[in-house]
């Protein structure tokens, strides 16, 4: 939430319109949910809490949320550390993530949701199994792959035609766990058609791995469009908690 010039919001003040925006992103949820015809727990939402402070994230597990989206690491590492009190949280690393980042990332995060090539998922099979032999994890990884729909490899993801093969090599590692799909609808692509697309792509994938069931599509300005073609995870960034502040933690 951005800075005045009378100061920032009291801890009331942001627990209120935390609660308020929460209120009414839950009724958006509710009624994209009845429009498709499905059922309102088939969508979780995600609230994506990148460059907000661990304050915020404690008031919205006061107001029971348990699971959080960040984007970058070293923050990430920040808030965990600070909120390792909050026990029943999950911690989803939806950015695009870099190689070398996989040791600190598989310390704290429950899910990532952007992986997009085999040189990552070595990393992170590696990573996550080091870190199962120190103790500091207890389950694989779960991973989402990210597809690239505009079939641009500059801006994330996997392309379709390269999908399987990358699905079939998650799987045969012995520490990560392959969820399902993630993507974002390129610039200027109508959210409808990206979202059709994607479905049909994770209907294929379920065929050769009916486990990787998580669709992870929808945010702020597109999630009921999401919703209409089958996303199970809207990750939700401004319209929950406000405009993105003029500093970061």
């Amino acid at each position: 939430m951005r800075t005045t010039e009378s100061g920032p919001p009291s801890g009331g003040e942001r627990a209120a319109h935390l609660a308020a925006a929460l209120t009414r992103l839950e009724q958006r949820i509710d009624a994209a949910c009845r429009a498709a015809g499905r059922e309102r727990d088939s969508v979780r939402l995600l609230p994506v809490t990148k460059y907000f402070p661990a304050s915020d994230i404690e008031i919205l597990y006061q107001l029971g949320r348990r699971e959080f989206g960040e984007s970058r690491e070293q923050e990430a590492a920040d808030k965990v550390a600070s909120l390792g009190r909050l026990s029943q949280v999950r911690w989803h690393m939806i950015g695009r993530l870099q190689r070398n980042k996989a040791k600190s990332v598989v310390r704290w995060a429950d899910t990532v949701h952007s992986v997009d090539s085999d040189r990552l998922v070595r990393a992170l099979d590696t990573a996550a199994g080091a870190a199962r032999d120190e103790g500091v994890r207890t389950n694989p990884l779960r991973v989402l792959l990210q597809v690239s729909l505009d079939r641009d490899p500059t801006r994330g993801g996997v392309g379709p035609d390269d999908l399987a093969a990358l699905a079939d090599q998650v799987e045969a590692t012995e520490n990560l766990q392959l969820g399902g799909l993630m993507a974002i609808p390129p610039l200027g692509m109508d959210p409808d058609s990206a979202f059709a697309e994607l479905a049909g792509l994770h209907r294929t994938l379920l065929r050769a791995h009916p486990g990787a069931s998580e669709l992870s599509a929808g945010m702020s300005g597109d999630l009921e469009a999401a919703v209409r073609h089958g996303s199970t995870c809207v990750r939700v960034g401004t319209a929950l908690m406000g405009e993105r502040p003029i500093t970061s933690q």
